[in-house]
């Protein structure tokens, strides 16, 4: 079967919208993007809770944030192809009512196998939403300010999602169980629906564009991104080791991955161009990003991970993620004041070092720290995630739209990809990193607490005092006193691992930074040498 190569449309600029409009257009995309953000954010914040409510273990219950994630990661493969073929009107407004159907249907939630599904289907239905939301940022803007305002503050209101949601779970909980969240959810998905009819897109050209290899390529690729998130979400807590299934799952992942490039590589029209993602400029951007987002784990896999092992409630964390998300905010902010195309390597520069800075302040908890302690820190963090992210995307697009409207699905696919993937991969390592860090703190630590060993007799002795008014017997009392120092070193050994996980996370980020300052001095050396480019003094002067 041959296939003839399908040109996307060219981009349509249109006018922009007058202020009143454009503000609505604007806040339509705000609310698009907190209900996919939060809907994200309450599945990773609230897995004791969701055991908890359907009557199941937190392992089992991680299982619905790997399905979540399956379909987010994989599925805008074929979202913008769609978009093109039947039309922005059509895409948008059956994206929405599938996801208050989801939304609906997530009310009634009564056992583990229903909420596998429905939390599938979430995925799924919320990836046309963050598409969505960035349409409606970019809609009412002239074109000089879409890339310059519309892209950092989209990507900061998505971003941020998931950062909200720990922040407005703990009220939405209360005494009511899951019940305020669902409702909270199809509240949000209900609001959404109304804006995007009350609210059309302009339209674009379509074109007929998908192919029937690109069923093909989409089922290889899902597959294999299915099969990483499961691997490294599920890994780290069954451990590898212990079951065999996740690696034989890994290696069919990378098989099935494989297979798509090989198929790819040989279409005419092929879903992603892979010998342009396999340029060396590609391949340094699709690796900055990757390593980005393993560096971000540190904050989204860490803090609220340790504090939770040390027993802080998640209502005593909502203050430090107000904070983060604050911060978020007021990197996207500092995206629209200084983000040029000139500037992306520096503001990748000051994100790194910021990180940096942050995470070498975290490395020095101790088993007393809690939520306050770790504000100003954590704040550097979500500063820079924001100082990231937009310039890494605009050079990528410009990158993209440079070769071609063509081009944009293979990049738009890189940057998901790397940032669910990534969020998922990152995730999975840190957590595996901290697992054998706290198993080999915990035994040396044990090793010191013999009870022959005179500070920890004393120790004990100390405790067992202070229970003698509680339980008379002194046998007793010795035991639940050396069982407490047992649990107490037990943390200890955690938050050592976690310093040891938040100080590889400074020293990486300072690594990329020495990298990318090369990088910067190289590329200034050589548009020094440089030779001058000389007018063709021939043509007429084409300057406006």
């Amino acid at each position: 079967m041959t296939e003839a190569p399908a040109q996307a449309p060219a981009p349509v600029v249109h006018p922009p919208l007058p202020l009143s409009q454009a503000m609505a257009y604007m806040g339509a995309a705000v609310v698009l993007a907190l209900a996919q953000g939060l809907g994200q954010g309450f599945v990773a914040a609230n897995i004791p809770p969701i055991a908890g409510d359907l009557g199941i273990t937190t392992t089992q219950a991680s299982w619905l944030m790997a399905a979540y994630m399956i379909p987010r990661a994989s599925l805008p493969l074929l979202l913008i192809k769609i978009r093109t073929q039947y039309g922005l009107r059509r895409f948008a407004e059956l994206g929405i009512i599938a996801y208050v159907a989801v939304a609906f249907a997530s009310v009634w939630i009564t056992d583990f196998r229903s909420a596998v599904v429905v939390q599938a289907l979430s995925g799924a239905a919320a990836a046309p939403l963050s598409t969505l939301a960035f349409m409606y940022m970019l809609e009412p803007l002239a074109p000089e300010w879409k890339m310059r305002l519309g892209l950092p503050a989209a990507m900061a209101v998505m971003m941020a999602g998931p950062t909200l949601a720990r922040v407005v779970s703990p009220a939405l909980i209360g005494d009511g169980g899951l019940t305020g969240i669902h409702l909270t959810a199809l509240g949000l998905a209900m609001v959404s629906l109304m804006l995007v009819f009350r609210l059309p897109l302009r339209p674009v050209p379509h074109m007929k564009v998908i192919q029937p290899l690109d069923f093909v390529s989409f089922l290889l690729i899902g597959f294999g991104f299915a099969g990483l998130t499961i691997g490294f979400v599920m890994g780290p807590i069954l451990y590898w080791t212990d079951a065999p299934w996740i690696g034989l799952l890994l290696a069919a992942s990378v098989a099935s991955l494989a297979l798509a490039v090989a198929v790819e590589l040989n279409r005419a029209a092929p879903l992603l161009d892979i010998r342009w993602l396999a340029s060396p400029s590609m391949l340094h951007l699709t690796a900055t990003l990757f390593l980005f987002r393993l560096i971000l784990s540190e904050q989204s896999a860490g803090a609220p991970r340790m504090f939770q092992t040390l027993g802080v409630a998640p209502a005593q964390m909502t203050g430090l993620f107000a904070v983060i998300f604050g911060a978020s905010l007021l990197g996207g902010l500092a995206c629209v004041a200084w983000m040029r195309p000139n500037r992306v390597g520096a503001l990748h520069l000051v994100a790194l070092l910021l990180i940096a800075a942050g995470a070498f302040m975290d490395a020095q908890a101790t088993i007393d720290t809690r939520p306050a302690q770790m504000i100003a820190s954590q704040a550097l963090i979500g500063f820079a995630g924001m100082l990231f992210l937009p310039p890494a995307m605009m050079a990528g697009l410009i990158q993209a739209l440079a070769r071609g409207p063509q081009y944009l699905l293979s990049f738009v696919i890189v940057f998901i990809s790397t940032q669910s993937l990534g969020g998922v991969l990152g995730s999975g390592l840190f957590t595996t990193l901290i697992n054998h860090r706290q198993a080999a703190h915990y035994a040396t630590l044990t090793e010191q607490l013999a009870t022959g060993d005179a500070p920890t007799a004393q120790a004990i002795a100390t405790r067992a005092a202070a229970l003698a008014a509680q339980m008379p017997d002194a046998a007793a009392r010795g035991a639940q006193a050396a069982a407490q120092i047992a649990q107490d070193a037990a943390a200890q050994a955690y938050v050592m691992a976690y310093n040891d996980a938040y100080l590889l996370t400074a020293l990486i980020a300072l690594g990329a930074a020495f990298a990318l300052v090369l990088h910067l001095l190289r590329d200034r050396m050589v548009l020094r040498l440089a030779p001058p480019v000389q007018a063709d003094k021939t043509q007429p002067d084409a300057t406006p």
